[in-house]
């Protein structure tokens, strides 16, 4: 459902909207790392993460009548400042359902985009339920976060960014490690990458409690999350992959890797420390994961995807100050 002519697509309606996010190195992480390691930047999109790129990707797919009633999508966060600001910039209304211990950050930004925030429970509620009730009792066009054609094409024009910027530092061969939820972000890396830089290789990166990404991958099927867990790594605290990402990551992607929330939390310290950029937890699993898991990962060259940078203070501060 998803191809490379889509991504390419998408990043034409993307031209002059997102950024092309840095990818950045330090020798100090290198050393840490075991090898050269390289930090995609997406925490420096709009809107403070690579969701940007799917919402506008989403939002300007659609038919001019049908966008004009407005968009509606379900997130704890990134995907929903993504989708909102996407609106605000096409002129549109939006609704988005965020839970209610979603960072209060993440909330903020989403209401100061314009968006009409309804909270729920994420433990007692269904969001997809709320969510199809919504947009058929006001007429909005529902965004899903990952598993939506228009979605991946969107974050795939990341993986297109790292095809270009990875040639550029002549590299041709490289693990690529992706912070993992539902799948969109992996997958669309996956599909760009298969196309314009078959040497890299994806992994899905996840926290402990919700590596139903990894768990999937290695039987074969669509595992599921044990409910209820906790993380700090609320971005990527998804119950199981999608319909449309999982046979992506199951033909496209290798073994995945996890961390514990204190390595992503150590990550978010040595990037801010090294790098001068402020990553949110589960924007640092896979930066985590090429730090303090490189005996699982493959060859002498690893890109790791920074993907989102909302972090609420307090967490931030407790990241820094233990680490």
């Amino acid at each position: 459902m998803v191809d490379i002519a889509m991504i390419e697509a998408a990043r034409t309606r993307l031209g002059g909207r997102a950024r092309r996010t840095p990818l950045l190195s330090s020798p100090f992480l290198d050393e840490i790392a075991g090898r050269r390691l390289f930090v995609k930047a997406e925490c420096l999109q709009h809107s403070g993460s690579f969701k940007f790129r799917g919402g506008w990707s989403a939002v300007s797919a659609l038919e001019q009548a049908v966008r004009a009633r407005g968009v509606i999508a379900f997130s704890s966060g990134n995907h929903a400042q993504g989708v909102a600001l996407a609106a605000k910039l096409h002129g549109i209304p939006s609704l988005i359902i965020m839970p209610t211990d979603a960072p209060k950050l993440k909330i903020a930004n989403t209401r100061a985009f314009g968006a009409e925030v309804v909270l729920y429970d994420r433990i007692k509620e269904d969001r997809d339920e709320i969510g199809a009730r919504i947009s058929k009792e006001r007429g909005l066009t529902l965004i899903k976060p990952f598993d939506e054609p228009e979605v991946i094409a969107g974050q795939g024009t990341t993986g297109l960014e790292i095809a270009e910027q990875a040639d550029e530092e002549g590299i041709d061969a490289a693990s690529v490690l992706v912070p993992c939820g539902g799948g969109g972000l992996t997958s669309g890396i996956a599909l760009a990458l298969e196309s314009r830089a078959p040497g890299l290789k994806v992994h899905p990166c996840e926290p402990e409690n919700f590596d139903d990404t990894a768990r999937s991958l290695a039987s074969g099927k669509i595992e599921r999350n044990a409910v209820p867990q906790s993380s700090i790594c609320d971005a990527i605290m998804t119950p199981h992959p999608g319909n449309i990402t999982f046979p992506i990551l199951k033909r496209l992607c290798g073994h995945g890797l996890v961390v514990t929330d204190e390595e992503a939390q150590k990550a978010m310290a040595l990037a801010f420390t090294r790098l001068k950029i402020v990553v949110e937890p589960g924007g640092a699993v896979a930066l985590a994961a090429a730090l303090f898991h490189g005996k699982e990962i493959d060859g002498d060259t690893v890109i790791a995807v920074t993907s989102g940078g909302n972090v609420d203070t307090d967490v931030f501060e407790a990241a820094l100050s233990r680490h």
